[in-house]
């Protein structure tokens, strides 16, 4: 059973089968099956829940805070990269139907087809049953938030980590991007630097990706470090 599926029946949390097959077909699959149903409109739905859920728990768990930070942490929890790395960590990939093409291309690890599977669950989830999706979205982002709020910028880790080095006159950062692998599935390896200090690279396949997770590994090395941005 994936971590997903695993999440869902500790959650109480019940998909329907047929909405879940939809969930997890891409349209690549689609396409090649005879274009049946791919699950963009069940994305579409899940987007807008997502955001309500988390805007809602934002405005009840933090009520001091601006309309601009909320929009700011929203943002930053429910963005692509986040997405991604939330079916990353549950094992949406494996579960994913995708096209011959996305298969050949490793498109069960590509950010973009994560993050939309992941929304399209929570559509299924909600139309299932409302109260369900919302349990969802609540154990999975609601901790994302808290983690975001104490890094002062959300889940955009690199501007998490400027706004970090800024307050604590830690020097200039740049980024050491590499690249490796055939075209149809490159790696990318990112290195953060401070001044003349290194910290733990990332990888992903892309830039972003890659640079996130590196700027995410030096933020959190200099938080263990006793640096904050509340200074």
């Amino acid at each position: 059973m994936s971590n997903f599926l695993e999440l869902l029946e500790n959650l109480g949390v019940r998909i329907e089968p047929g909405l879940l097959d939809l969930a997890l077909t891409h349209r690549s699959y689609a396409y090649e099956h005879g274009q049946i149903p791919n699950n963009e409109r069940l994305e579409f739905l899940g987007d807008a829940v997502l955001s309500v859920v988390v805007t809602e728990y934002l405005y009840r768990a933090y009520p001091d805070f601006p309309e601009g930070r909320l929009a700011k942490l929203r943002a930053a929890v429910v963005s692509a990269v986040s997405l991604g790395d939330v079916a990353r960590g549950l094992d949406v990939g494996a579960m994913v139907k995708l096209g011959k093409g996305e298969v050949f291309t490793h498109g069960d690890n590509k950010t973009s087809i994560l993050a939309d599977t992941m929304e399209a669950l929570i559509g299924a989830a909600y139309i299932t049953e409302p109260a369900g999706a919302r349990r969802l979205v609540d154990a999975v982002f609601q901790p994302l938030v808290d983690e975001a709020v104490e890094l002062g910028s959300g889940l955009d880790w690199k501007t998490a980590l400027q706004e970090l080095v800024a307050v604590n006159a830690l020097g200039s950062i740049s980024y050491q991007v590499s690249e490796s692998g055939p075209d149809h599935d490159k790696v990318f390896t990112a290195r953060v630097l401070i001044g003349a200090r290194s910290f733990e690279s990332g990888s992903g396949h892309s830039k972003k990706h890659a640079e996130q997770i590196a700027a995410e590994n030096a933020a959190r090395a200099l938080s263990a470090e006793g640096y904050s941005a509340e200074n």
